[in-house]
C-alpha cells in the first residue's frame, strides 16, 4: 500500500506510520506542526520516523486546499488514514475556529483528494465523544449519536456525515473509527495521563473532575494501531440488505461503515489514578472538582463489529499499558 497518514507527527499518527513502514508499506506523513501542545514532542516523533526507510514527511496543513490537491495528484495514494484534527474537548470551548478549519475544512480537502484520485480506502478518525448525551452502554455503532455535548464531538460527527455523502455520491469506500481514550508512550501532553504524571512527580495537586467518578474505556496505543492495520486493507462494500425505512446508523447502502475501537472495558478515573500512582511509586494530591462542560460521565466501547470483521481484540491490560507509559515518560522527561 502507498498510504497517506495525516497528523503523522501526532500521537496515533506516529505509531501507525512506524507500524505501516515496518510492515513494508510506503507512507507519506503530513502535519502542520501547530503549537496546540509542545512542538518539540512532535519533532522528536518525526525524528524517530525519519529512521524508517519507507517514510517521507511533508509539512502541510489540511486546510491548504491547493497544497492538498497537489499532494494527491503527485502521490496517487492507494489508501488514506486521516488522523489530523484539532483535538481536545475543553479547548473547543476556547478556540472553536480551529476546529472548523482543521476538522471540517481540512476533512473536506481530504475527501476531495480521495474523489479526484480514486483512493481505494479512506479510514478516518472519529471519536467516542460523538455518543454525547447517549447513556446506553456499552456504546454501540447502532446507537443514535445526534446529541453531541462539545464542538469537538460535533465536528467528528460531521466528519462521519461528510464521508457518507462522498461515499454515496462518488463510491469512495470510507470507514470511520471511533477511538476510545487512547494512551501510551509518546502520548499527548494535554491528556490526563501526562498531566497527572507530571503533577505527581513534581508533588503538585492533580485536577480530578467529577471527583474521579467518571469512567473511561482506556485503550493502549498498540491495540489501536493493530485494529487500524487490520482494517485498512478491507474497504467496506455496500450493505446489500440495508433497510432505508429503518436505517442502521452503523452501515449504509453506500460503501461506508463506522466502527468503535476501544478496550471493551470501562474504568473509574479514581482507579486509573491509583494504577498510575503504583507505576510511578508516588501518591497523588487530588483536587476534587465538579464535572466540566463538554465532558461525559462514562464511555465504554462495544467492539463486536470490529472483532467480527477483523478478529481484533485488545491485549494490553491497563496496569501493563501504564507501566510502559511510565517507563517512556521518565526517560523522555528526565525524571529520576
Amino acid at each position: 500500500m502507498h498510504v497517506l497518514v495525516t497528523g503523522a507527527a501526532g500521537f496515533i499518527g506516529f505509531h501507525l506510520s512506524r507500524r505501516l513502514t515496518a510492515d513494508g508499506h510506503t507512507v507519506v506523513g503530513i502535519d502542520n506542526l501547530n503549537d496546540y501542545y509542545d512542538v518539540r514532542l512532535k519533532e522528536d516523533r518525526l525524528a524517530q520516523l525519519a529512521e524508517c526507510r519507507n517514510f517521507r514527511f511533508e509539512k502541510l496543513d489540511l486546510a491548504d486546499s491547493a497544497g492538498m490537491a497537489e499532494l494527491f495528484r503527485q502521490e496517487r495514494f492507494t489508501h488514506v488514514v486521516n488522523l489530523a484534527a484539532q483535538a481536545g474537548v475543553r479547548y473547543s470551548l476556547i478556540n472553536p475556529a480551529s476546529y472548523i478549519s482543521s476538522n471540517l475544512v481540512g476533512f473536506g480537502n481530504i475527501l476531495e483528494g480521495c474523489r479526484q484520485t480514486e483512493v481505494q480506502h479512506l479510514v478516518f478518525a472519529s471519536s467516542s465523544s460523538v455518543y454525547g448525551l447517549n447513556t446506553h452502554q456499552p456504546f454501540s455503532e447502532h446507537d443514535n449519536v445526534d446529541h453531541p455535548v462539545s464542538l469537538y464531538a460535533a465536528s467528528k460527527k460531521s466528519n462521519e456525515l461528510m464521508a457518507h455523502s462522498y461515499s454515496h455520491l462518488f463510491n469512495i469506500p470510507c470507514t470511520g473509527l471511533r477511538f476510545f481514550t487512547v494512551y501510551g508512550p509518546w502520548g499527548r501532553p494535554d491528556m490526563a495521563l501526562q498531566l497527572f504524571a507530571h503533577a505527581i512527580m513534581r508533588g503538585e495537586p492533580i485536577k480530578v473532575f467529577n471527583e474521579g467518578r467518571m469512567r473511561r474505556d482506556f485503550t493502549y496505543i498498540d491495540d489501536i494501531v493493530e485494529g487500524v492495520v487490520r482494517l485498512l486493507p478491507l474497504p467496506p462494500a455496500r450493505t446489500p440488505d440495508w433497510n432505508a425505512e429503518q436505517p442502521d446508523p452503523a452501515s449504509s447502502s453506500a460503501p461506508w461503515r463506522i466502527f468503535n475501537i476501544g478496550n471493551n472495558q470501562t474504568v473509574e478515573l479514581n482507579d486509573f489514578i491509583a494504577t498510575l500512582e503504583d507505576a510511578l511509586g508516588k501518591k497523588a494530591r487530588r483536587d476534587l472538582l465538579p464535572m466540566q462542560p463538554g465532558d461525559v460521565e462514562a464511555t465504554w466501547a462495544s467492539i463486536d463489529a470490529l472483532s467480527s470483521l477483523t478478529g481484533f481484540a485488545p491485549v494490553t491490560p491497563l496496569a501493563e499499558g501504564i507501566a510502559r507509559f511510565v517507563k517512556w515518560f521518565k526517560e523522555y522527561y528526565n525524571y529520576a
